[in-house]
């Protein structure tokens, strides 16, 4: 691969208009521009990161998680970008790395537009209701592909269909990102046949010719049938999720009780040599505050973080452009901040995702998930019947229920659950169920 085709403006679905000339605004910037306006984004504020979405404390949703993903992820390929520069120099490949911090603050916006409510367990919930719930009779109505869609129902996956489906009434293209764009936030570019015991996959069965279409353009290889080498950007994308996601948890259990202030300092201390924690430790001397204490710390080992990752990067370049498969850039940024970063991980697997509160959430999202899959796919499976007629008309226009074939109407359920934001899903929960009326 090389980055002269890899870095490309063309937009998906109207590359007839492509336009060569320069804008105000690049294309790339176009991209962040038009997401940030867009109702799915909008819609990740009521959507849960890990915690409750918040009461007297606030924590991270997905809105804001994404936005600081985006923020990290910018300032990470712009270091990148100032690393490769004195390589490239006076090169059509140093003018095409200018744009990799917009390509990668977009790719780090979009990443989660495809999860579900309910946080990672929504995930599971929708994709057991194929392997284990009421949608198990369903098997022998679809291929092997369609089918591995639906048990390793994967957001990831469904975040390259929201921009690049044409829903009904929309526009060819979906969002009409540019192939960079779109290539930059595919984790997995395999398809679900090749999803493994994690059940990671990149695009749907209904997707798989337009990732195969932005592959081509932009020069990824197909390293065997139906698996892809990943775009070099998506490790800097993977990167920003990975600083923020785990810092960040961290921080938020603080700020709810659940780890101490001693706990976050040996955790978050571990990052720095000696010295460097002797001048941390006397920066905090100065805040009273620990919420203040914990967030000084926090921006420390993001920039630190930022630093070592984008070195990762440059070190692995050649290996990337080969298409090899190198571990996440977190954990090639030397001994100690892997080992520091690993701790984190650690304590957050014991002590936060399983934390009361958390678990609470999962259960309530399994149960609330598991009723509207229930429901809304019987509707579509028998729209004859009196309440699915009904419920029919609750659904948005945009979603194709009455579509020729079975796995697209299904989709369209899976399009309808998965968009849905936590609240919203409660409540349709509790109208279904005749626990709340329309206020008379």
């Amino acid at each position: 691969m090389n980055w002269e085709r890899l870095i490309s403006d063309k937009r998906l679905g109207m590359e007839r208009y492509h336009d060569p000339r320069v804008h105000i605004r690049s294309d790339f910037q176009r991209d962040y521009d038009r997401l940030i306006f867009s109702s799915p984004f909008r819609r990740l504020q009521n959507k849960t990161q890990v915690f409750p979405l918040p009461g007297s404390i606030f924590v991270h949703n997905r809105l804001t998680h994404s936005l600081e993903v985006s923020s990290v992820g910018r300032s990470l390929a712009r270091e990148i970008w100032l690393r490769l520069g004195a390589r490239y120099e006076g090169s059509e490949a140093g003018r095409a790395l200018e744009h990799i911090p917009d390509i990668v603050a977009t790719a780090c916006l979009s990443h989660d537009l495809g999860n579900p409510p309910f946080g990672h367990s929504g995930e599971k919930t929708i994709s057991t209701w194929f392997s284990e719930g009421a949608g198990q009779g369903l098997r022998g109505e679809f291929s092997d592909s369609q089918w591995a869609d639906f048990v390793n129902f994967e957001g990831n996956a469904n975040s390259f269909r929201q921009l690049t489906h044409q829903f009904v009434g929309r526009r060819a293209g979906g969002f009409a990102m540019t192939y960079s764009t779109l290539a930059s936030i595919v984790k997995y570019p395999w398809s679900s046949l090749n999803a493994g015991e994690k059940g990671k996959f990149g695009y749907f069965t209904s997707e798989e010719e337009i990732y195969r279409k932005v592959a081509g353009e932009l020069g990824i290889p197909e390293r065997k049938p139906g698996v892809f080498a990943r775009h070099p950007l998506v490790y800097i994308m993977e990167a920003a999720d990975d600083i923020c996601y785990q810092i960040m948890d961290i921080e938020d259990a603080h700020r709810l009780g659940i780890l101490s202030l001693d706990d976050v300092r040996r955790l978050l201390l571990a990052f720095f040599a000696e010295d460097d924690r002797a001048r941390l430790e006397r920066g905090m001397g100065h805040l009273d505050d620990p919420n203040e204490k914990v967030g000084y710390l926090r921006s420390n080992v993001i920039g630190t973080l930022v630093g070592c990752t984008a070195d990762a990067f440059v070190r692995n370049e050649e290996a990337l452009l080969a298409g090899e498969m190198i571990p996440p850039l977190v954990t090639l940024s030397g001994e100690r901040l892997s080992e520091a970063y690993s701790q984190c991980s650690a304590t957050a697997q014991d002590r936060i995702y399983n934390a009361a509160d958390v678990v609470d959430v999962d259960i309530a999202g399994n149960r609330i998930l598991t009723y509207l899959m229930d429901v809304l796919m019987d509707a579509v499976l028998h729209p004859e019947k009196n309440f699915s007629q009904l419920l029919l008309l609750k659904m948005p226009r945009q979603y194709d229920i009455r579509a020729e074939g079975l796995y697209e109407r299904v989709q369209s359920v899976l399009d309808h659950v998965s968009g849905m934001t936590d609240v919203y899903a409660l409540d349709l929960f509790r109208k279904l169920n005749g626990h709340s009326l329309p206020a008379v």
